[in-house]
């Protein structure tokens, strides 16, 4: 990676005389974030300590612009303060390449997009950079932009995995073996939507005696995102359903839907409720086993979970897949003025499906999460963050995901994000 970081200044150094000619950025990101969590993900034990330590996302983002192309480069580099000693030998390999895309613009209207990219679409419950994760998402695939008139847009994404360059076919697990996706938008002065349609596909291992075959699952997801914008009061939809084959084999019936309003409150303060739901599948908590034969667990695969759901990331954040889905209530203020930014916002969950312990069918009621967070600009490249959530736990919680629901579930966290642009004053 040593080497990688090198090409990088190289590649930086070597384009600074073409800025009459081109469009150049060179931008960073220095971002620590100390957390305290205690209950965070899942319900916390009597017998444990609660975690505090801090993590840092550091990154270099170089952009190029010419007429013809455009491409980009974000190396960064993810750590916990500690993880390496003092006299520091070897870093670990944590600095890693984000992006590396390349853009070839045919024309106003048409361009190809290849290389190792962020993929952000709609509200980020379908495609999402999960911005908040240190480590962030990005995707290896090509990408068709088409700009069909004044306002509409067409995207086509390709990606097929591999773990290595290779002379005859082997496995890739981990991730995705191949995903193809279609996306349209259309906007208008009080009315926007998309439509979505993505195809994805995981790939199995077959071994019988010498032979060794390959075979592939793959999931549809489709749907659509919706705004409507009639006045101060704003509207926002979203109605996604899943077909295919799970990879465990389970015909896929899944389908999620959200619904939403924003209004004005006060001057500066805008109120926001809503309800989101994803199908889940009937479930029993004591032997971790689904008790439909078909897969009815809505998955919002490459999603910025963390967005959604609460901040405290208990569904949909590395967990809560193939059970009993979630029915999410929620509500919000938020107030900005000057340098100053507060929200918070109320969620009370329930199961989408029927949980049992056994053959005891829980209450479908899980819990109610409070999300308090605050913002101050210090200037125009220095922002200051912080949050407290907590989770009020119930029964049904404490049966689905362990821990105990009576000891105090809670998670706080405070965030300097420095974002510099060195070629500007």
């Amino acid at each position: 990676m040593k080497k990688l970081f090198r090409l990088f200044l190289v590649l930086f150094l070597g384009l600074v005389p073409s800025l009459v000619m081109a469009q150049l950025t060179f931008t960073g990101e220095i971002r620590p974030r100390t957390e305290y969590r205690h209950g965070l993900k899942s319900l916390f034990n009597s017998s444990d300590e609660a975690a505090f330590f801090t993590s840092q996302r550091t990154r270099l983002n170089l952009g190029y612009t010419q007429e013809k192309f455009r491409v980009g480069l974000s190396v960064q580099d993810v750590r916990v303060w500690g993880d390496v000693a003092q006299l520091n030998v070897s870093d670990k390999n944590k600095l890693m390449l984000h992006e590396a895309w390349g853009e070839i613009i045919f024309n106003e209207n048409f361009s190809l997009k290849v290389g190792r990219q962020e993929l952000v679409y709609d509200d980020s419950r379908i495609l999402g950079n999960v911005g908040w994760a240190q480590q962030a998402r990005s995707h290896d695939l090509a990408l068709l932009k088409f700009k069909t008139d004044e306002k509409g847009k067409f995207h086509v994404g390709f990606a097929v995995n591999n773990n290595n360059e290779t002379t005859v076919r082997n496995s890739y697990i981990g991730s995705y073996k191949h995903m193809e996706f279609a996306w349209y938008n259309r906007k208008s002065d009080q009315f926007d939507f998309s439509l979505l349609f993505m195809n994805v596909g995981q790939e199995i291992t077959v071994v019988d005696g010498d032979d060794i075959s390959f075979e592939g699952e793959s999931v549809q997801t489709f749907g659509t995102h919706m705004n409507y914008r009639p006045g101060k009061i704003s509207f926002t939809g979203s109605l996604y359903a899943q077909t295919g084959k799970h990879p465990l084999g389970n015909d896929m019936k899944a389908y999620m839907f959200n619904l939403g309003m924003k209004f004005p409150v006060a001057d500066n303060w805008k109120g926001n409720v809503g309800i989101e739901m994803l199908s889940g599948t009937d479930y029993d908590a004591t032997s971790k086993t689904r008790l439909d034969e078909d897969y009815k667990s809505f998955t919002p695969l490459f999603g910025t979970n963390h967005k959604f759901n609460g901040h405290m990331d208990y569904f949909y954040v590395g967990n809560h897949t193939g059970n009993v889905g979630l029915t999410d209530i929620y509500g919000g203020l938020n107030h900005s003025k000057g340098q100053w930014s507060f929200a918070t916002a109320i969620h009370v969950f329930s199961t989408a499906a029927d949980l049992y312990l056994g053959p005891e069918k829980q209450d479908k009621y899980l819990g109610t999460e409070l999300d308090l967070s605050v913002g101050y600009k210090y200037s125009k490249s220095v922002l200051v963050k912080a949050g407290y959530s907590h989770m009020f736990a119930s029964d049904s919680m404490e049966a689905l995901k362990g821990g105990d629901k009576d000891e105090t579930q809670n998670w706080g966290w405070v965030m300097l994000v420095f974002k510099p642009n060195f070629l500007k004053k």
